[in-house]
């Protein structure tokens, strides 16, 4: 007989002891990753016979009837997005005290993970992967379902169908929006909600978010695969924060020469300080940021080159 995971099997540094042990109607494989709120693992439906990715949320989480009752409706309305570049949600419930969340299990890898391999990808690549998130966001602010913790971590890369289409793109950790721990930005616990590497002005500020929130981190994770770098880097959290809400982006062509300047302006719109300032919505972003990269920004043909310094006296302007 499996044993089954109560709260009191939840403690902070201990993942291990689950292993094995059932939840709900899912029996715990392995830990596949880990954050500040939850602990995700590879298990297996009891009943379909199929691998998921099972998601447990910290205990004291479970203890709040607010944070419940808003678990549980933000949970629905994200299984009931249907779109291909977002990780299905099966089932979120409560049992024995532990609130869970099991969604499809996606064989590969995230694309913290590639960075960290491969460093800056090709163009191509990221734009290709820029476009796939940005569609994913845009649908699920189209339910009115703000992301809020946009990171490379949570983009998971799973081999595409063929060679015009080498990887597949799905976002995750919609299972549970932050807007569920508070509308400051900080859990109960006292956690950041959000990376502070990709974390949008107003999230720091504890101003209200949109869907602009996510255009910005969605900047910032586009810099990171181009450059190699996320756009602000500092010595410390508190300076990082700082930077997010007032120093400029550094132009991403001074850590990656080669690309066109134009990307420069994109990027420099994308992360604006003030939600009014970016883009409206992640495709339009996209949009832009790939004709940049094909040096045409403006979405029409190239500019002819300037005749050389020779030629100029028998050319007049029109």
């Amino acid at each position: 007989m499996v044993d089954r995971v109560t709260r009191d099997d939840l403690p902070a540094g201990r993942p291990s002891g689950l292993v094995g042990k059932q939840i709900a109607d899912y029996r715990v494989e392995n830990e596949i990753g880990r954050g500040g709120m939850a602990v995700v693992y590879r298990a297996r439906d009891l009943r379909l016979d199929r691998a998921v990715a099972l998601k447990l949320l910290a205990p004291e989480l479970a203890r709040n009837d607010t944070f419940r009752r808003r678990f549980a409706h933000e949970s629905r309305v994200a299984a009931a997005i249907d779109h291909p570049h977002i990780v299905p949600v099966f089932e979120a419930g409560e049992t024995e005290g532990v609130l869970y969340i099991a969604m499809r299990y996606v064989a590969g890898q995230d694309l913290r993970a590639l960075l960290d391999r491969e460093g800056p990808l090709p163009p191509e690549q990221a734009g290709r992967i820029a476009s796939q998130v940005a569609s994913a966001l845009d649908a699920a602010h189209a339910h009115d379902l703000v992301h809020r913790d946009v990171k490379p971590g949570n983009i998971l890369v799973a081999p595409g169908t063929d060679s015009e289409h080498p990887e597949h793109v799905y976002l995750t950790d919609f299972g549970l929006t932050k807007k569920s721990l508070s509308l400051t930005g900080f859990t109960s616990v006292g956690q950041f909600v959000g990376t502070l590497d990709y974390v949008a002005p107003e999230q720091i500020s504890g101003r209200p978010v949109d869907g602009r929130c996510d255009v910005y981190s969605l900047g910032c994770v586009v810099y990171e695969t181009l450059a190699g770098v996320p756009p602000f880097r500092r010595d410390d959290d508190m300076a990082l924060l700082w930077a997010h809400q007032y120093d400029p982006p550094p132009p991403l062509t001074g850590e990656r020469p080669g690309l066109p300047p134009a990307v420069d302006a994109v990027l420099s719109k994308a992360l604006a300080k003030t939600p009014a300032e970016r883009y409206e919505t992640c495709l339009q972003f996209v949009a832009e940021l790939r004709a940049a990269l094909l040096g045409d920004a403006a979405g029409g043909s190239t500019p002819p080159p300037a005749p050389p310094a020779w030629a100029l006296p028998v050319f007049r302007e029109l």
